[in-house]
């Protein structure tokens, strides 16, 4: 029986989501760290951190630890993972808690290891791991045990999960490094060749929200954006529109959409035919740039939706893993045995 305690992980690489039983989503806080350069002191994580992304001299650094999927600093997600877990069930706990954790595709198993024994040291009891495609399927209320196959694209910061479900199984899926960070990426590359403008992440990513599209929009919109004018080196203010940031978009978007026609392809044909029936399902939160659907549904001639709160898909996916262990248990991949060096 699962512990009041007992808690879900999705380990994103722009955001940590942690999911508590009987509580739902008591954690929603950015992967960052922010680092003194001169004493390796850690000064803040998360959303903290976040909001001094830009702002800090020199020698302060504010660092994602996660990038494109993969792991790029893992003592700072240790240190990290270990604050959020603090906040949440505090250092001093009656009992031992188990964590279900869903991780970026792109870990590899000396890192989940390494993870699992990080819980292990941060309070948890056990640790398990659930594939983040199922992880998403599930937080999006599929029947993952139906016998048809369900396509689920999870479209997260730092990477794109494509993955074909049948019978509870992933039969066919990708992982491509196409994702919010990418989109917004290509947002300050096009206005600095576009338009001589140089802006940070946090108004890219602004931009994305407020005014991005997939597709051109019937109505075009504009924001008032600030940036470094590249040529005088001084502060410039433009009005940027959203047929400016379709434009900035398309080349990200053309590679997620040859993403999942390769999964398609390699698609055994009843599955497929499936598909071409009941639709892509995108989840994660990059599904919620405006038009993405429409797009990729256009592009592929295949239905396609997005799932409700699709930021939340794969936590809540956790949640509901550990909120009914009898009968989702067997989705997920013991830990201890990757500790002990038996998986």
């Amino acid at each position: 029986m699962a512990s009041v305690n007992d808690i879900g992980i999705d380990l994103g690489s722009s955001r940590v989501l942690i999911y508590m039983k009987e509580k739902g989503i008591v954690l929603n806080e950015a992967a960052v760290v922010v680092v003194n350069r001169d004493t390796q002191n850690i000064l803040a994580i998360g959303d903290e951190a976040a909001r001094m992304v830009g702002r800090t001299p020199s020698n302060i650094l504010a660092i994602h630890p996660l990038r494109e999927g993969a792991i790029s600093d893992f003592e700072l997600v240790s240190f990290m993972l270990k604050g959020f877990l603090s906040k949440t069930i505090g250092k001093h706990m009656f009992a031992r808690p188990r964590a279900i954790l869903s991780v970026p595709t792109n870990v590899n198993e000396v890192e989940r290891r390494s993870l699992i024994s990080t819980m292990f040291d941060a309070g948890m009891r056990r640790t398990q791991l659930l594939n983040r495609s199922l992880a998403a399927a599930l937080g999006a209320g599929l029947d993952i045990d139906e016998g048809y196959g369900t396509m689920i694209v999870d479209v997260s910061a730092g990477v794109t999960d494509i993955a074909v479900l049948s019978y509870g199984k992933v039969l066919v899926n990708s992982c491509i490094n196409v994702g919010g960070d990418r989109f917004d990426d290509a947002i300050i590359r096009h206005l600095r060749r576009k338009h001589n403008l140089f802006i940070g992440e946090r108004t890219a990513e602004a931009l994305k929200i407020d005014i991005g599209s997939a597709i051109p929009r019937s109505v075009q919109t504009y924001r008032e954006v600030t940036g470094r004018n590249l040529i005088t080196g001084l502060p410039k203010t433009m009005r940027i529109s959203s047929d400016d940031i379709t434009e900035a978009l398309d080349d990200p978007l053309q590679q997620l959409i040859e993403g999942i026609h390769g999964v398609l392809e390699n698609t055994p044909a009843e599955l497929a035919a499936d598909i071409f029936e009941y639709g892509i399902l995108l989840s994660g939160g990059g599904a919620k740039l405006f038009g993405l659907c429409e797009a990729i549904a256009d592009a592929l001639k295949v239905p396609c939706t997005i799932a409700d709160d699709p930021q939340y898909n794969v936590v809540v996916g956790c949640g509901r893993a550990l909120e009914n262990m009898s009968d989702l248990g067997r989705y997920l991949d013991d830990g201890r045995k990757r500790v002990l060096g038996r998986g």
